[in-house]
């Protein structure tokens, strides 16, 4: 991986035919095992991404899982307080994951290790989007995920025969794919930093194919799932060394949905287990009852969803074509009745936004009472379709601003002026006391109450200027 997402593009690389006997050979034969330190740069953006308790990185801690096989890994996090040695001479391999918005920070380490001889790994969705800026920070881009081009890779860190380029010929099956050993992140000093929630993963990719998003443009269309019984024991081994039933868990899947007999499946099994769980979500099946009814039976708290919008014009714009506004309600009143939260998320600033999407946006999450209502601008990121058409608007590339809460171009149809304006308002409206009051009144008192105090407090202060 050394990719926020676990997947790839497959296209063909001249050399992707080393066996794992081979590489086992080969690693027999060092004489000693080269030292790797896998990295988490922490973003440089103002707002609220890093801040807080933050997700185990999932992607990070299978390439260590992954290399430590091999290599001595050190695992460092620099969202929980870790911090990145100035001096790498205790390493021989520096691994870096990075996203657009914490890409400058990864340049800069990956250009500091190579001023100090170091090989220099460079992963991630921008990296993957971007391998050829990439490539001037880095000794080798890692183009996707990493255990689809893992043998070959591995094979040229031990012969110090480095390519500037590994990307995989094909998609390896997820039955390859190793469970992951959350030692590396649990037993860092600052590990009571990261959040309760388990971060586990059943399927790769997601084929609808919206064109603001990374996902389908790095990984294609493919869709890739685990094997049922390998979920399963998974999440029965992290039962047993947290020695309890109930834990928490949530789904690192694009589309856990995609493929709804599956999805069916997995949770009726899981119902038996007695965990509780979060996902993102399609809402391709949630008009259908009986989708939520086996999701709230399996132990689902929390349904993450794209809403985006309530605008018609412009979901066609961006082929949310899984959205049809008038399931909207239905979907949300099916997962209510089987007790399953709901994180909306919202975006603004696209051409056919103006003063009324603000005020359709407010009546629907205060009318169908959304507990956890995420707001974004539209951010075209780089590798997207979106990216392509509306790069000559874009008002700079400053990676750093690339986090969804920065004002990135002047819709067709709405001054920027207006746009923050009303983006700030509908936030401070929606996160005043009575609103979380009246969406909130009568739901179990729990984390999600907590978070809507938080966005209260973060809300009364913001100002548009904040998003510039």
């Amino acid at each position: 991986m050394l990719a926020d997402d676990l997947q790839t593009a497959g296209t063909a690389n001249p050399r992707n035919d080393v066996s794992a006997e081979s590489l086992e050979r080969l690693a027999a034969e060092q004489k000693n095992r080269k030292k790797w330190l896998v990295i988490q740069p922490k973003s440089q953006t103002s707002m609220m991404v890093d801040s807080g308790s933050v997700s185990m990185p999932l992607n990070l801690i299978m390439v260590a899982t992954l290399a430590g096989k091999l290599f001595d890994v050190t695992f460092i996090d620099e969202r929980t307080g870790d911090v990145v040695p100035e001096d790498f001479s205790g390493y021989d391999v520096i691994a870096i994951t990075s996203r657009t918005l914490n890409a400058t920070k990864a340049y800069r380490i990956g250009d500091r290790a190579l001023a100090q001889k170091k090989i220099v790994l460079l992963g991630g969705v921008h990296p993957t989007m971007l391998h050829e800026e990439a490539s001037q920070h880095c000794t080798s881009v890692v183009y996707g995920e990493i255990e689809s081009i893992w043998n070959e890779l591995a094979s040229d860190i031990i012969r110090g025969t480095m390519k500037g380029l590994y990307r995989a010929q094909e998609l390896r099956p997820m039955t390859a794919m190793h469970r992951p050993d959350f030692s590396y992140a649990l037993n860092s000093k600052n590990a009571k930093r990261y959040s309760a929630l388990i971060p586990i993963l059943a399927t790769k990719g997601c084929p609808v194919g919206c064109n603001f998003c990374t996902t389908p443009t790095v990984y294609g269309k493919s869709y890739r799932y685990r094997e049922i019984d390998l979920v399963l024991e998974e999440m029965r081994y992290h039962q047993e060394r947290l020695g309890k039933k109930k834990v928490n868990f949530s789904f690192m899947d694009d589309n856990i949905s995609f493929r709804p007999q599956y999805f069916t499946e997995l949770l009726e099994e899981m119902a038996k287990l007695g965990v509780r769980w979060n996902a993102n979500i399609s809402m391709n099946f949630l008009h259908k009852p009986e989708v939520a009814e086996v999701a709230g039976r399996s132990g689902c708290d929390l349904m993450s969803i794209g809403f985006e919008s309530l605008n018609p014009d412009i979901l066609k714009t961006i082929n949310k074509g899984a959205n049809r506004l008038q399931n909207y309600s239905t979907v949300v009143g099916n997962l209510h009745n089987n007790d399953i939260a709901i994180q909306g998320y919202f975006m603004f600033g696209f051409d056919d936004d103006t003063d009324k999407s603000f005020q359709a946006t407010y009546d629907f999450i205060m009318q169908n009472r959304i507990e956890f209502p995420v707001f974004s601008l539209v951010t075209p990121f780089p590798g997207t379709p979106y990216y392509d058409e509306m790069k000559p608007r874009l008002r700079h590339f400053d990676w750093d601003k690339y986090d969804t809460y920065h004002y990135m171009f002047e819709p067709r149809k709405i001054s920027g002026e207006k746009l923050l304006e009303n983006f700030v308002k509908l936030q401070k409206e929606v996160y005043k006391g009575r609103s979380i009051m009246q969406r909130m009144q009568g739901k179990p008192l729990n984390w999600v109450w907590f978070v809507n105090f938080m966005m209260n407090r973060f809300t009364r202060k913001l100002k548009p200027e904040f998003y510039l």
